[in-house]
C-alpha cells in the first residue's frame, strides 16, 4: 500500500508573517508556476550529506562556520563578488579546523538571501510613506513607488541569480581555488598586514609547520585542494520555497532544493504559523532563530513540532541574545533542551543582537560586542558541558565601513566611506579574520 502524500500546502490556512502584500495576484500565480518548473539548485542527496554534518555537530563532532551577506542582491552576483565572500569564508575556516581540530561545516549564507523581514511595514521619509525593502526577492531599495512594490517577477530572478551564485561557487570549491596551502598562504599575508597580527603568529607559524610536515611525508590528500560547502538562506518568502520543494526519486520525501539548509526566522517562528508548518513538511536540515526573549517551553514545543523523531542533524537552535544577555538567556535554554534528549546542534548568531544606530544614522555593530557574544556562547557550554556547535556572521570579502573595531580600526567617524549594505553592517574580511582567530583561541581554550 502506497505512503499516504504529504501535504505541502497546509501552511496556507495559517497566519504567514513577513510576506508582501502582492498587488497582482495572478502575476504571483504565473510565477509560482514556472518556478515549479525549473530544476532544482540543491539535491536531496546533498541536503541528506549536510544532516549528516550537522549531526556531528550536534555530537560535539565538527563545528559549523555559517555566514555571508545580510541581504544579497541581484547586482553582487558576480563572480568577484562570490570568490571574495568564499576566501574569507574558507581563510576563516582553516584557522577553525587546526585550532579545533575538528572539522569545520561550511555553509553560505549565498544563493538564496535576497529577503529580508521588517519591524515596519512601511517607510517615511520626508513626510512619503513607501512599503519598506524587503530585498531584491521583493521589491527594490530605491525609495520610489516603482521600486518598492512588491513585484513577483524578482522571485524569477531571484532563482536565476541563486543558479549563478551556486555555479561559481561549485567551481572555486572543486576546481583549485580552495587549495589549502593557498588559503593558508592568504592567511599569512592578513597576519603579516594586521595591527593585531603579532597576536595571532603563533597559531599561523603552527598551521605553517603542520603543512610543511604534511608535505615532507607527501601527503597530499584530495581534502587539501576541494572543499565541502553549502548554501543556505532564510526561508522567508513562503511561495518561492515551496514552488521550489521537490519529491525526492529515492524517498519519496519532499525537500525544499531552493538550498540545502534553511531557516526560520526569530520574526516568523510562531508555533502556530505558517513557517513552522511548512519546514515541518520538508526534509532538509533546518534552523530556528531564538532570540533573548525565548523560553524553554518554545524551544521544546518547537524541537516537537519540527524533529518529532529526534534526528540528529535535522535541526538547528542558532541563538541570536546580544553580548549583554547571553550569559544570561543562553544557560536555561540549552539546560532545558539537553535534558530533554533533544538532539540540536547550536550555534551562535552573534550579529543580530547587537546593532546600533551610530550618530550619522547609520546601523552598525561594535566588532568586541560581536566577540563578546561569541565569547559568552562558549562560556555557557563550557559551564554546561555541551558543546559550542558554530557561528552564524553577516560578512562580506570587502573592505567595507559598515561595522566598527577590529585590527584594522574602523570608527564611527568613518561608517560613510564604504557603507554599502542592502540591509544591516557586515564584518569586512579583515574584521572576519580577527573574529576566526578568537574563536580559534576560544575553542582552544574550552
Amino acid at each position: 500500500m502506497s505512503a499516504e502524500p504529504i501535504n505541502l500546502d497546509s501552511w496556507r490556512d495559517l497566519p504567514a508573517a513577513q510576506q508582501p502584500d502582492w498587488p497582482d495576484p495572478s502575476a504571483l500565480e504565473r510565477v509560482v508556476s514556472e518556478l515549479q518548473g525549473l530544476p532544482p539548485l540543491v539535491f536531496a542527496g546533498e541536503c541528506d550529506e549536510l544532516k549528516d554534518r550537522l549531526a556531528a555537530v550536534a555530537r560535539g563532532e565538527a563545528f559549523v562556520l555559517q555566514g555571508g551577506d545580510c541581504a544579497e542582491t541581484f547586482a553582487g552576483a558576480t563572480a568577484d563578488n562570490v570568490r571574495d565572500k568564499l576566501k574569507t569564508l574558507l581563510q576563516m575556516a582553516i584557522v577553525l579546523t587546526y585550532a579545533g581540530r575538528v572539522p569545520i561545516v561550511k555553509i553560505g549564507r549565498v544563493a538564496g538571501q535576497f529577503a529580508k523581514p521588517r519591524s515596519k511595514a512601511t517607510e517615511v521619509r520626508g513626510g512619503v510613506e513607501l512599503p519598506a525593502y524587503r530585498g531584491d526577492m521583493v521589491n527594490g531599495f530605491d525609495f520610489t513607488p516603482e521600486a518598492r512594490t512588491p513585484d513577483p517577477a524578482r522571485l524569477l530572478r531571484a532563482y536565476h541569480s541563486s543558479a549563478v551564485t551556486l555555479n561559481l561557487a561549485r567551481a572555486f570549491t572543486k576546481g583549485g581555488y580552495a587549495d589549502l596551502r593557498q588559503v593558508h598562504a592568504w592567511n599569512q599575508d592578513f597576519v603579516a598586514e594586521s595591527p593585531a597580527g603579532r597576536r595571532y603568529e603563533k597559531l599561523a607559524r603552527e598551521i605553517d609547520q603542520a603543512l610543511a610536515f604534511m608535505h615532507a611525508c607527501r601527503a597530499d590528500p584530495e581534502e587539501f585542494h576541494t572543499v565541502e560547502f553549502y548554501s543556505s538562506h532564510e526561508a522567508l518568502i513562503l511561495d518561492y520555497d515551496r514552488a521550489l520543494t521537490r519529491v525526492d526519486s529515492r524517498t519519496g520525501l519532499p525537500y525544499d532544493v531552493s538550498a540545502h539548509m534553511v531557516w526560520i526566522g526569530e520574526r516568523s517562528r510562531q508555533l502556530d504559523g505558517a513557517h513552522v508548518e511548512f519546514f515541518s513538511r520538508i526534509r532538509n536540515p533546518i534552523g530556528v532563530k531564538l532570540g533573548h526573549s525565548t523560553t524553554p517551553e518554545d524551544a521544546l514545543a518547537l524541537i516537537d513540532k519540527l524533529n518529532p523523531d529526534n534526528e540528529p542533524g535535522r535541526l538547528t537552535f542558532i541563538t541570536r541574545m546580544g553580548a549583554s544577555r547571553v550569559r544570561d538567556a543562553l544557560p536555561t535554554l540549552v539546560d532545558k533542551v539537553q535534558a530533554s534528549g533533544a538532539k540540536v546542534a547550536w550555534i551562535c548568531d552573534p550579529m543580530h543582537g547587537n546593532t546600533f544606530e551610530a550618530p550619522s544614522g547609520h546601523k552598525t555593530r561594535r566588532l568586541d560586542d560581536v566577540l563578546d557574544e561569541v565569547a559568552g556562547f562558549f562560556e555557557v557550554h563550557q559551564a554546561l558541558g555541551t558543546h559550542p556547535g558554530g557561528i552564524h556572521i553577516e560578512f562580506t570579502g570587502d573592505d567595507v565601513t559598515e561595522c566598527v573595531g577590529g585590527g584594522h580600526p574602523i570608527v564611527e567617524e568613518d561608517l560613510a566611506l564604504r557603507y554599502e549594505t542592502a540591509c544591516d553592517p557586515r564584518l569586512n574580511r579583515s574584521q572576519s579574520l580577527d573574529l576566526a582567530f578568537r574563536v580559534a583561541e576560544l575553542y582552544r581554550s574550552s
